[in-house]
């Protein structure tokens, strides 16, 4: 192996999505999960699956001015990754219009399954009063185990996403050395990505910290440290527009 080549990308940037219809409108109760203050917060969401929630025009915005920033201070990725969900599709295009259509040629797009939110499981739709009148023990419950290993009901843990972002993170690894990628994802995952990438234990996974929850369009930046031979934070979430 030469001396200078790297076994991880050189440049690692985690974008969480911009701001969605159902961040607008929704709030994180006691028990960590995204539920619906009442009957009028939820009005023209309920229904629509998690992956076809779209982006605000605020949102849109949002991803046009940070994808501006980004092609400034980073140039050209090698690739850019998101979920498929269409918040994270949307996200994606609206970053990419920073960039001219011979730029565009050159950078390729995926979308990677395992990059995907945490399966809410069958609260989603919930209001908290709902929630609270079926499963009366939920609270008592993550109060318990904690965010990163509590488990919605019918959905996944944090602990379990963290599995699929271990995977993703090894192809990242294996195929993409040496290049600048971008992940367009979400809040729950970026959080298993950092319990990865800076050797979390799991008290440190278990909450975010008061004012670090990851921001709309928020900018994560990993760059690599060929002395210690790994991925290094450089800046968490940063507002850039």
């Amino acid at each position: 192996m030469a001396k200078n080549k790297t076994d991880r990308p050189e440049l690692l940037v985690f974008i969480r999505h911009a701001e969605s219809a159902r961040n607008k409108v929704r709030r994180t109760s006691h028990s960590m999960l995204s539920l619906y203050d009442d009957e009028e917060s939820r009005r023209g969401l309920m229904g629509i699956p998690d992956h076809l929630i779209q982006l605000t025009p605020e949102g849109i915005e949002q991803a046009r001015k940070t994808g501006e920033a980004l092609r400034q201070r980073f140039g050209l990725p090698s690739y850019v990754y998101h979920s498929g969900y269409r918040r994270t599709v949307e996200t994606a295009e609206n970053v990419l219009k920073a960039y001219s259509a011979e730029e565009l040629a050159q950078i390729k797009v995926r979308q990677h399954l395992f990059i995907r939110e945490r399966d809410p499981g069958y609260t989603y739709d919930m209001t908290n009063e709902e929630a609270e009148k079926h499963f009366p023990f939920l609270k008592e419950y993550w109060k318990t185990f904690g965010g990163f290993f509590a488990r919605p009901i019918g959905g996944e843990s944090l602990a379990q996403m963290t599995e699929r972002a271990y995977m993703f993170l090894n192809m990242l690894f294996r195929d993409r050395a040496g290049q600048k990628v971008f992940v367009v994802t979400h809040g729950g995952t970026l959080r298993c990505f950092r319990f990865l990438l800076e050797h979390w234990d799991y008290e440190q996974a278990l909450r975010w910290p008061p004012g670090q929850g990851p921001k709309n369009c928020g900018v994560t930046v990993y760059r690599y440290d060929r002395k210690l031979k790994r991925l290094i934070l450089q800046e968490y979430n940063t507002v850039l527009w």
